[in-house]
């Protein structure tokens, strides 16, 4: 069957001017954000072998790979879906004798084996940082800062933060709530689709508060104190107030407690990360554990953000001064222009187009002119 010239596999695409750049730019000044914080960037491979990356992998995730034979080494690779276990993966080989807590930071590339109807897209960039050693609350609040901060930076306004007690069941249904074993994972599936008929179906009713309990992060945990049996999270919502109180009110904070998708391997907080006109979440992270090579857990907070939903509705397009050098043009002249942050177009044949070369300006006698 002959491929379309220039068709392209479903999920994929290409970028055009001025998208990558602009996409190159975000990138950039993301990973510069995360920089100042003390974060040094590491650049794990795109591949690697399928049964380390899955065995690191602690969620859904290990489904989305992509998976070929490498002709050297007769073994089956992954393409990567997710940077973060990778990022974990070297915290504690190649880094781990390095002092905690460590903090990391990446940015590249990750491709998923299918697409959603959310994100349509299966290669995206993803940037983010990852703080090891340490799940306390201070880490936390650093880390929270550290990716606003890099939206903000990135031009995302309108930023919403929305957090999650990932192990909400498994908390209470140790104390005041329990449950049988076996009902945990359907009441947590029954709380993550907020489905009061599905709760009360398996005895869980003593749980329908806590979907109503949703919202902006003052009421919701007003509401959440209030049902009977959930002393057992008092610590964990006044760690909640301090964070809210560490991110101000510039950023609308909400709280969404039995919110559990994408967050499977989060332990005791996780957060989605929103922004005015963007379509669904850009971003997301929380805390969570490492596993060492002699099985030791190591806690961990860290978040991700993912570069291309920001590139699409136009942030990171810089308008340059686009100017043209006929022929003959003083080589020491253009790179003058460039210092002083022109981009300059030098005419390579008599006839060129400065106008339909995109220039907005020309250079004639000894200064720039507009066309």
């Amino acid at each position: 069957m002959t491929i379309t010239p220039g068709l392209l596999p479903e999920g994929l695409r290409d970028r055009l001017p001025p998208q990558a750049e602009a996409g190159s730019r975000l990138l950039h000044r993301v990973i510069v954000a995360i920089g100042r914080h003390g974060y040094a960037r590491v650049t794990p491979p795109l591949a690697e072998f399928e049964e380390g990356l899955v065995g690191r992998l602690k969620t859904s995730r290990a489904q989305d790979l992509l998976r070929f034979v490498d002709p050297v080494s007769q073994r089956t690779l992954a393409l990567r879906p997710d940077i973060t276990a990778q990022v974990g993966r070297i915290a504690v080989t190649r880094m781990g004798h390095r002092p905690r807590p460590l903090r990391l930071a990446y940015g590249g590339p990750v491709l998923k084996l299918r697409a959603t109807q959310l994100r349509p897209e299966r290669e995206l960039t993803q940037a983010g940082a990852e703080l090891i050693g340490t799940d306390s609350l201070a880490a936390v609040i650093e880390i929270l800062a550290v990716a606003i901060e890099s939206l903000k930076v990135a031009g995302v306004t309108g930023i919403t933060v929305d957090l999650t007690l990932p192990d909400l069941v498994e908390t209470l249904a140790a104390g005041a709530m329990p449950l049988p074993p076996g009902r945990l994972e359907a009441v947590r599936d029954m709380l993550d689709a907020k489905d009061a008929g599905g709760l009360a179906s398996l005895g869980a009713e003593a749980y329908l508060p806590f979907i109503a309990a949703a919202g902006p992060v003052a009421p919701a945990l007003e509401r959440l104190r209030a049902i009977d049996g959930a002393k057992a999270l008092d610590a964990r919502l006044e760690s909640i107030e301090k964070i809210a109180a560490a991110i101000g009110t510039d950023v609308a904070l909400t709280l969404d407690p039995t919110e559990r998708h994408g967050f499977e391997y989060q332990t005791w907080i996780g957060f989605s990360l929103f922004g005015h006109g963007l379509s669904g979440e850009i971003g997301r992270g929380g805390s969570y554990t490492i596993v060492h090579p002699d099985g030791r857990e190591e806690t961990a907070v860290g978040f991700s953000i993912y570069i291309d939903p920001l590139v699409d509705v136009g942030l990171g397009v810089v308008d340059r001064k686009h100017i043209f050098l006929p022929l003959g043009t003083d080589p020491a002249v253009a790179a003058k222009l460039r210092a002083d942050d022109w981009t300059t177009i030098a005419a390579l044949a008599a006839d060129d187009d400065a106008s339909a070369l995109g220039c907005t300006h020309i250079f004639r006698g000894d200064q720039p002119q507009p066309l």
